[in-house]
């Protein structure tokens, strides 16, 4: 029973998460109330203020979420995986669950992006994503340190390096011309990551 009332929670939460981010694209940032976002994720605003305190925590919780799940996803891969072998596979088994218009065969929607670009300039957003940056660095970090055991810099190094290779991803992926699908570009970092940021051949 406790198991069916948890797993409704994180439901409840997402479902509240992602009409936040949805509505928010689609009408800007101070066109959502709270009240709008119990509507569309069909509760109440009594449920909504059970889980979140402003429409800005409840867009930065789909990070907290995410980076989380991959947290618990390196967690759960094979003792003998390499690390970034084991990060890249937690990585990509959550991070592109539900993302509209980021599949691989295609570019990313251009009204979504658009939003996307708008909603990231907003300044009481962008101090709720920061909060979110820092909880779901130190947990990654701590992560790391369960899976190699590691203390001190290592982890937390590590954690620096994932979380912002995902903040870089997501910046190329907002100004490329002409747009580029996020996974691909996912790929790319961690090609470039994992051997090591080999200087570019220059160009002829």
């Amino acid at each position: 029973m406790d198991g069916l009332r948890e797993k409704k929670k994180r439901e409840t939460r997402i479902a509240l998460s992602w009409a936040a981010v949805r509505l928010t694209v689609e009408r800007g940032y101070q066109n959502v109330r709270i009240e709008d976002i119990a509507a569309e994720a069909g509760v109440s605003l009594r449920t909504f203020r059970n889980y979140f305190a402003s429409k800005g925590e409840a867009i930065a919780a789909r990070q907290v979420d995410r980076i989380a799940a991959i947290a618990d996803g390196l967690r759960s891969r094979p003792a003998e995986e390499p690390l970034w072998v084991a990060i890249r596979a937690a990585l990509e088994k959550h991070y592109l669950l539900g993302q509209p218009g980021q599949g691989t065969a295609q570019p990313p929607d251009e009204r979504w992006l658009a939003g996307v670009r708008l909603m990231g300039t907003e300044p009481a957003l962008r101090g709720e994503l920061a909060k979110a940056h820092a909880q779901v660095q130190e947990y990654f970090a701590q992560a790391v340190a369960d899976r190699t055991g590691a203390t001190g810099l290592y982890p937390r190094l590590v954690a620096a390096v994932f979380s912002s290779t995902i903040a870089t991803v997501s910046e190329e992926w907002q100004s490329a011309d002409p747009p580029r699908p996020l996974d691909a570009l996912l790929d790319e970092a961690l090609d470039l990551l994992t051997t090591g940021l080999p200087e570019p051949h220059p160009r002829t």
